[in-house]
């Protein structure tokens, strides 16, 4: 059964997220994403007029998938706003923990290195990752509110600060290959959250 456009282009994008996570960006050429997805060369200009453009669709769609994902662990019923969030960042842990991460770390492999090859890929990771600290400001907030976390800064600065830390943590368990970072910004969360 001959494949659907729109299921031929998410096949392209999803090959190229776990591709890409392991590799980077720059390292990985059309033709191995292609084949890697069993579609013809020919396909790739079809859907996309760039690399650029590619990477920026890629971006795009793994945000999608990320932030789906995000929502349904902060919205889970029954649990306070503080276990909402530290299901997400036990989750994080768990993802970032592994040395084949299948596409769940493409921001920690590829921010630096397409921030200064692309400006429309920047752009993608600039607005994915402020939707990722709007929601986690949210849920912060919203645990003040049913006091089940306190913070000494604003909700806002508290999500930027959690955020950034979990990024950092993430690139240096690559650099060293060991979770001490991880498991040290699991320690201060839960001191900045009073958890």
């Amino acid at each position: 059964m001959p494949r659907v456009q729109g299921d031929t282009r998410r096949s392209i994008l999803n090959t190229a997220q776990r591709i890409m996570a392991r590799k980077g960006f720059s390292a990985v050429g059309i033709n191995e994403v292609l084949s890697a997805a069993g579609v013809p060369k020919g396909s790739f200009y079809h859907f996309f007029g760039s690399k650029d453009a590619f990477g920026e669709a890629m971006i795009r769609a793994y945000f999608t998938d990320y932030l789906a994902d995000m929502d349904r662990t902060l919205a889970e019923p029954d649990l306070t706003s503080a276990q909402r969030l530290t299901n997400y960042w036990q989750n994080w842990y768990e993802t970032q923990s592994v040395d084949e991460c299948q596409g769940k770390c493409l921001v920690v492999k590829l921010g630096a290195e397409v921030s200064d090859l692309s400006e429309v890929m920047r752009i993608a990771l600039k607005e994915g990752t402020t939707a990722v600290i709007d929601r986690l400001e949210r849920t912060i907030a919203a645990g003040l509110e049913d006091g089940s976390l306190t913070t000494d800064a604003s909700a806002r600065d508290t999500a930027q600060a959690l955020y950034d830390m979990w990024l950092g943590a993430s690139v240096l368990v690559k650099i060293h290959r060991h979770l001490g970072p991880l498991d040290t910004t699991m320690t201060v969360t839960r001191q900045l959250l009073h958890l």
